[in-house]
């Protein structure tokens, strides 16, 4: 099973990042289910995947997520503009 780090764009230009193993269903739930999404995404809907890669294993998404919340909006727009992965070894 592949794991998957992504950045969310908010109605409201917010980000917000997270992992899954299945994106198109982790994006309907922010977008549509009242249970399964975010709290934080509920207020900002619609919400669309602005960027996305893919980690080998649970342990190494959890830990990118970890450092792209450590970024600073700037950084993580850069990193969005690019579409490409910038990512530092683990």
């Amino acid at each position: 099973m592949s794991w998957t780090v992504y950045i969310l764009q908010c109605a409201d230009k917010s980000l917000y990042t997270g992992i899954t193993t299945d994106v198109k269903r982790r994006l309907n739930e922010h977008n549509n289910d009242n249970k399964k999404g975010a709290r934080y995404t509920r207020a900002r809907r619609p919400v669309r995947l602005a960027y996305q890669e893919t980690c080998e294993d649970r342990a190494h998404a959890s830990k990118r997520e970890h450092q792209l919340k450590q970024l600073s909006r700037a950084e993580k727009l850069a990193l969005v503009n690019a579409g490409a992965p910038q990512r530092p070894r683990i």
